[in-house]
């Protein structure tokens, strides 16, 4: 097993979810923590306030590629090709997530089942990551620390 999936289980086993995982993982790539920022991403978890909706994975590597190319403060300017790089993202996990379940909700993906999380999430979240660290490099971003 590599090291980010150890992670990633490490992380799940102290109750963190995909989209926590994603950022904490980015965060720490970046040599930083954010509890608040942590915290923050509790919203989307299990599908947005475990209502089941969009795939935790997919919004957190959404706000993964923020943390990089957003705006954060009045004097930074949000790189032009931010919502281009999170569409790229989008139309990736809907074809990953899409042709092997039946769409991009948790619920979809987990067939309304919360025992599937153990097989099919650490996937989902490896293989984000994995794509948010792609997009970056293509578009001039460096994600310190290398996944796998």
């Amino acid at each position: 097993m590599n090291d980010a999936f150890m992670k990633l289980i490490e992380l799940s086993q102290a109750g963190f979810f995909c989209s926590q995982i994603m950022l904490i993982i980015g965060l720490e790539a970046q040599g930083k923590e954010n509890p608040d920022l942590v915290r923050a991403m509790a919203g989307l978890n299990g599908g947005v306030g475990f209502c089941g909706k969009t795939c935790g994975a997919l919004t957190g590597g959404a706000c993964l590629l923020g943390l990089h190319t957003g705006k954060g403060t009045v004097e930074e300017m949000e790189d032009s090709r931010s919502n281009d790089m999170i569409r790229e993202l989008v139309e990736w996990f809907e074809q990953e997530a899409g042709s092997v379940y039946s769409g991009i909700t948790c619920d979809e993906i987990l067939e309304k089942n919360p025992a599937n999380r153990t097989a099919r999430c650490p996937h989902l979240v490896i293989n984000t990551l994995g794509k948010v660290q792609e997009i970056l490099a293509a578009n001039g971003y460096a994600f310190s620390g290398q996944l796998g």
